[in-house]
Order: C-alpha cells, then structure tokens, then sequence
C-alpha cells in the first residue's frame, strides 16, 4: 500500500496528514517531505494526524522522532492526533507519549500547542 501525505499550513504550525502504511518504504520520502517544508516555511510547531494511517513501523516511529528533534531545536512544540489503536500500540510501547502529547484531533492539538487564532 502507498503513502498520501497532505500538508497544511496554519499559523506557523505545520499540520501533516498521512494516510495508508508509514514503514521502510515510505519513510525516507516522508522525511523529506517534512523537513523540505519545516526549512521552507515558517514552521514553529507541527501536528501529525494519524487518522487514515492504517500501520506504522520503527521506521515511521524514526521519522516522527527526528521531526521532534528538528521542531525542538527551532523552540517550537509537536503533538500527534487520530491515532488508532494499532498505531498507539507501537507510540505508547516506544515511550513518544512521555516526550509528545496526544490529542483526538486536529483541532484539539492546535488548542494544546496554544496556536489557534
């Protein structure tokens, strides 16, 4: 199965919506989607929305990991949101949750990040 990544930009929070598989094969290019976009844009904080992601693997858990290292360093915050059961599963087991909130949705995250108008 394929990846669809969309992108928004609201405020100067980047919100990032991935449908399909987040593993070995797309990793690499979601990578460079973001960073191309976070560096590009006046990006200070991002929300993943994981609401028509169906599985995730280490490599999809290293993309989000590195996206947070990159988003702290510029000060900003990240949060993930829509995130099924399965996708929990791994999140929760690999700690992200102790570094990262969780929200139901998007509008729920832009409220935690204190970014909504």
């Amino acid at each position: 199965m394929n990846l669809k990544v969309e992108m928004e930009h609201h405020r100067k929070t980047l919100i990032v919506r991935l449908s399909g598989e987040l593993d070995h094969h797309t990793a690499d290019h979601v990578r460079l989607q973001l960073d191309e976009s976070i560096q590009r844009g006046q990006t200070e904080h991002l929300v993943l929305s994981f609401k028509d992601l169906q599985f995730m693997d280490s490599s999809g858990l290293g993309v989000i990991l590195g996206r947070y290292k990159l988003i702290k360093s510029k000060g900003g915050k990240m949060a993930v949101c829509d995130v099924n059961e399965a996708v929990y599963r791994l999140l929760d087991m690999s700690g992200l949750f102790k570094i990262m909130p969780i929200y139901d949705n998007e509008g729920q995250a832009l409220s935690g990040l204190e970014v909504v108008s």
